[in-house]
């Protein structure tokens, strides 16, 4: 299944889904307040914070995964029913949906899809917007416990380069150590090789063609003949990349704790410039 739906698609379809609205950014606690100002109707906030993530220690990353049961009662609360299908957006590249994408499918949910473009894309297509809060009912989805199913911890991160590809989803010069915003140690993870997550977005936020994103990852020595895994500061991103991953055939195993975990680890190597 193609894990993009376009605005029109939604629009067309829009009694037949469960919409999410995943609007987040990085240091901003803004995204209710956006939501409740407008949205798609019928949309259920998701708290990407406290819903799709969870507080832990800092060798854990920012952003560390929520524990199954958790996800699985968010799911209930967010109104997901069985057999309907599910459609995330957010207004910043569809950065934090594609993080509800990859948790609900590693989770067992089949029919999640991300809007491609987002708000900005619905409202360039001229779709209905809704205000308030939407009070789902409780939905009725069963999801599964994946644990650590298609993620590794640090140690795998730092074994990885060793028999697969592993690929930084940062800006270059983030990846080269030449800046470090957000973690306490600029660099990267030795072997890692960079794919920056712009790289398979349009100027407007959407992704690329499918050939041209398997283009890139080709590029970056991501063919496919050999595992790949992705991180990047803390987990996000790295979601993104697996979707990415998916539209191009390519099948990515996501770091959760990314740099942020590394950089807080001691004792672990760094690796810094294009090496």
């Amino acid at each position: 299944m193609n894990p993009l739906i376009s605005a029109a698609e939604l629009k067309d379809r829009l009694g037949e889904v469960r919409v999410l609205d995943a609007r987040w950014q990085l240091g901003r606690d803004d995204g209710r307040e956006q939501y409740l100002a407008g949205h798609i109707p019928g949309a259920v906030f998701v708290d990407v914070e406290h819903e799709l993530s969870r507080h832990g220690e800092p060798s854990e990353g920012r952003h560390p995964l929520p524990d199954d049961a958790a996800l699985a009662e968010a799911a209930r609360r967010w109104g997901i029913r069985d057999g309907v299908p599910v459609v995330v957006y957010d207004d910043h590249r569809m950065l934090s949906a594609s993080r509800a994408w990859w948790a609900l499918r590693r989770a067992g949910l089949d029919d999640v899809r991300v809007l491609d473009g987002g708000w900005p894309a619905w409202q360039a297509a001229g779709g209905e917007i809704a205000t308030g809060e939407v009070e789902a009912s409780e939905g009725d989805i069963v999801l599964g416990a994946p644990g650590a199913t298609g993620t590794i911890d640090t140690a795998g991160a730092a074994a990885w380069p060793q028999t697969g590809i592993l690929l930084d989803a940062r800006a270059g010069e983030r990846y080269r150590g030449e800046t470090e915003p957000l973690d306490p140690i600029p660099g990267h993870i030795p072997g890692a090789r960079n794919l920056p997550i712009a790289r398979m977005l349009t100027e407007d936020g959407r992704f690329r063609p499918a050939s041209e994103i398997a283009a890139a990852f080709d590029e970056a020595g991501a063919d496919g003949s050999m595992p790949i895994a992705a991180y990047c500061g803390s987990g996000i991103t790295a979601a993104q990349l697996a979707l990415a991953g998916d539209l191009a055939g390519r099948e990515v195993t996501v770091y959760p704790g990314s740099w942020s975990a590394w950089s807080n680890t001691p004792g672990l190597p760094v690796a810094t410039g294009e090496e």
